[in-house]
């Protein structure tokens, strides 16, 4: 006879209805508490679906080992039953073709799988990978104040069961599955419709505010973005999902940390948008984000400012950290999240070349600057600097920054070298989060360039995923067959710049940039052409984000 080895469920299936699923409700009994030491004497099981009973199996089990005097009193099973029963070896090949690719079912079902698991993996079957389903624990869940115990007999007269358990394996595993069946009339009261809101159900016992999953109830099991309103309809947390029902339950099973606990105390409504793409769901995300400004979305809540690093317009010029990126063709870098992050890149390009950083005006006092005298900078204000000597400075900073990274990059990484090898490892540290600071600037620039010089343009992916893009910032996206869709939240008017004009216009670019590249779309047109970049930057510490 073939055997069957469950696998693991598929996302498809976790996301069954209840009446789809077939469900096998087993018991063991056995010769002790104890998997390690202890054997199986007897199996019993029942598989259900839609409710009907579809299949049966029972059998006694050779232990190879005497059953204890303790064990026969509580079960009735003697050693004269079992003495010309199979042993392991012949049942398990068929009980594990029984039972299949079912959600596995058992009351305190964790010491059932124990001992089946122990016998799989020592005959060569290895861990059974079924989903398990503690009738036990959803009744804690369900019914905890109603009964006086969760034993199986309590909750069998409980709920009528015409099974009476006698701790022998098939009348306890028809007596499970009589309870299972009522407890799942009560979770569907809860909203809890299909397979994967059963398999969390046990999870949510103690959340405070778990009255308020039956908000979730119309939210499809699909990809999108979902907010969280309080009861003045302001919207206080906004997120995304690849299956926003799933997703959103989550939040109801007993987060322990103190901002989800305040969230959902102020949820009142939950609104949500399916996405036809992960890339719509991010941009969508991100827009109604810096749009709404959500208390409760902290780490990804933009800036109120954005901070750009400036070459200025002098006859020396020099570094500066401004707010507004001008229409003035020079040189600018960024945007960043705060004026502590452009500082950084500011720092990374003083310690990289000896850029002008003092304010006097060139002549405007008698010896040179701090700076000047350390050799860190070469500085007009004692008048000795021609514009002449001072231009390679400021060309091989243009030419950092736009064509050859290497030149702003390599002398921060031969500082770090440096203060290493004297054993400043602390100094190292800081050097090298300025070189991937600076590092993750010029990237930005240079994805941002790329993307305006491609212009409008539309692409599709090999899953069917078609996007329309203008400058870096997304119009519309999706599916093969669908008519093209606008997005809900309208770009802005678009401004050709050499740097994104803001945080958020930044981001989105990000997103849009790493979709093109991981994705590898067929670009269908566009009204420029896709410039990649030649001399990308390397950072050192892929984790640096750097504004």
């Amino acid at each position: 006879m073939g055997m069957t080895v469950a696998l693991q469920p598929s996302f498809d299936d976790l996301s069954t209805r209840l009446i789809d699923v077939t469900f096998c409700v087993l018991d063991l009994e056995t010769t002790g508490g104890s998997a390690a030491d202890c054997e199986i004497t007897e199996i019993g099981a029942v598989k259900h679906k839609g409710g009907d009973l579809i299949a049966t199996f029972q059998t006694l089990v050779d232990p190879r080992s005497p059953i204890p005097p303790t064990i026969t009193i509580l079960t009735g099973i003697t050693q004269a039953m079992v003495l010309d029963a199979p042993r392991i070896e012949a049942v398990l090949p068929s009980f594990l073709e029984f039972i299949g690719g079912a959600v596995i079912v058992g009351h305190n079902v964790r010491f059932d799988m124990s001992f089946l698991n122990a016998a799989a993996i020592r005959l060569g079957y290895g861990r059974l990978e079924n989903q398990t389903v503690d009738t036990a624990a959803l009744a804690r869940r369900l019914v905890r104040p109603d009964v006086r115990n969760l034993k199986l007999r309590t909750l069998s007269a409980h709920f009528r069961s015409p099974v009476t358990p006698n701790h022998r394996a098939l009348a306890d595993a028809q007596a499970t599955a009589h309870v299972l069946h009522a407890l799942l009339e009560r979770a569907g009261s809860l909203g809890v419709t299909n397979i994967d809101d059963l398999l969390l159900l046990p999870r949510a016992r103690g959340a405070a505010h778990y009255s308020k999953i039956a908000l979730t109830e119309h939210l499809p099991r699909k990809p999108g973005i979902y907010i969280f309103r309080d009861r003045h309809d302001t919207p206080i947390y906004v997120g995304k999902a690849t299956n926003l029902r799933s997703r959103v339950r989550q939040y109801f099973y007993g987060d322990p940390r103190r901002s989800i606990t305040n969230m959902m105390r102020e949820l009142h409504t939950i609104d949500h948008q399916i996405c036809s793409t992960t890339l719509e769901a991010e941009i969508t995300e991100l827009r109604l984000i810096h749009a709404h400004r959500p208390r409760y979305n902290r780490r990804s809540r933009p800036p109120k400012t954005s901070h750009f690093v400036k070459l200025t317009k002098e006859a020396f010029p020099r570094l500066s950290v401004v707010r507004i990126l001008r229409d003035d063709s020079l040189l600018y870098l960024g945007p960043f999240g705060s004026k502590r992050a452009a500082d950084l890149v500011m720092t990374a390009l003083w310690d990289s070349i000896p850029i002008r950083r003092c304010r006097t005006r060139p002549g405007g006092r008698g010896g040179k600057c701090a700076p000047a005298q350390l050799g860190v900078a070469s500085c007009p204000c004692d008048g000795t600097l021609s514009q002449a000597d001072y231009k390679p400075v400021v060309d091989r900073l243009i030419d950092g920054a736009t064509i050859n990274p290497s030149l702003l990059l390599e002398p921060l990484v031969a500082k770090m070298s440096d203060l290493a090898d004297g054993r400043r490892y602390e100094e190292a540290g800081w050097t090298r989060d300025r070189h991937d600071a600076l590092a993750r600037a010029i990237e930005r620039r240079q994805t941002w360039g790329a993307l305006q010089g491609l212009g409008w343009w539309e692409a599709e992916t090999d899953d069917g995923s078609k996007v329309l893009i203008d400058h870096g910032r997304l119009v519309s996206t999706w599916r093969t067959g669908e008519p093209a869709p606008l997005m809900p939240v309208a770009p802005e008017p678009h401004q050709v710049t050499e740097v994104p004009q803001n945080v958020e216009v930044a981001s989105e670019a990000d997103l849009v940039w790493k979709w093109l590249m991981t994705n590898s779309p067929r670009i269908i047109d566009s009204t420029g052409l896709l410039a990649l970049p030649i001399n990308r930057p390397k950072r050192l510490n892929q984790r640096a984000q750097g504004g």
